[in-house]
């Protein structure tokens, strides 16, 4: 009988390949994500934070697109209630990022598990489910989820980092934003595997633009939500539909 803690212990234990191999392929996105931090920094020191807030924002919350959906709230006096649901309903993703990466790592103790739920990202998520679909355990699979996601979260402090200190010293015209947007495509475009997942895109994007008139951009908190309730109904129609037919 296989001794459990001492299989876990194996399968956690440095691998400076499988390490390499996660830095390699999270590599080309690095950029990107600093580029996008970069665009957050500055983007939070024009909308009035102080650097104290704005380091305190990008250390604590690490999560662009949230942060970006805060500022104008905050810029505009929102009530609180508003600015914590906004980004609760925009980083609703990592909840779904968490359910899939807790049965890999579900015998690591607590600590470390909060520690790498921190430092997870969209892009470092979406790698390492690429590479195991499945929870079956193998060698190196720690040490890769290491490889894409501490350089990941590196990449991120120091362009938010950079950011906020340039502040408005950075020129619109370096394009930075589109950088980071072309990076959250690289993500996006390779999830959307099947019709729930499009469907919910499309949802959203028609959400977004139809109520982009709406006060304290409540429009995206509506399409957040319209668009996970679309795909979900989506999914459920598909799983009935081959349960019966199956």
């Amino acid at each position: 009988m296989t001794d459990r803690p001492s299989f876990n212990m194996a399968l956690e234990r440095h691998d400076p390949v499988a390490l390499r191999a996660g830095f390699t392929a999270g590599l080309p996105t690095l950029f990107g994500i600093g580029a996008w931090g970069m665009v957050v920094g500055v983007a939070m020191v024009k909308s009035g934070l102080t650097l104290a807030q704005a380091c305190g924002m990008t250390l604590l919350v690490f999560g662009g697109s949230s942060q970006l959906a805060a500022l104008p709230l905050i810029a505009a006096a929102a009530p609180v209630w508003v600015i914590f649901a906004t980004a609760l309903v925009v980083n609703l993703r990592f909840v779904i990022f968490s359910a899939l990466l807790a049965p890999h790592f579900m015998h690591l103790p607590w600590p470390r598990r909060l520690l790498y739920g921190y430092i997870s990202g969209d892009m470092s998520v979406a790698l390492f489910l690429q590479r195991y679909p499945d929870y079956a355990p193998a060698p190196g699979k720690f040490s890769y989820m290491q490889g894409l996601m501490i350089p990941n979260w590196c990449a991120w402090q120091i362009g938010s980092l950079a950011g906020i200190f340039l502040g408005s010293a950075v020129p619109a015209a370096w394009g930075l934003g589109f950088a980071g947007t072309l990076a959250i495509l690289c993500v996006m475009i390779p999830l959307v595997v099947n019709r729930a997942a499009l469907c919910g895109v499309l949802v959203a994007g028609a959400v977004a633009i139809a109520a982009h008139g709406l006060p304290y951009k409540l429009g995206l908190l509506l399409a957040v939500l319209l668009g996970m309730l679309s795909a979900m109904a989506v999914e459920e129609t598909q799983l009935r539909w081959s349960q019966r037919h199956g």
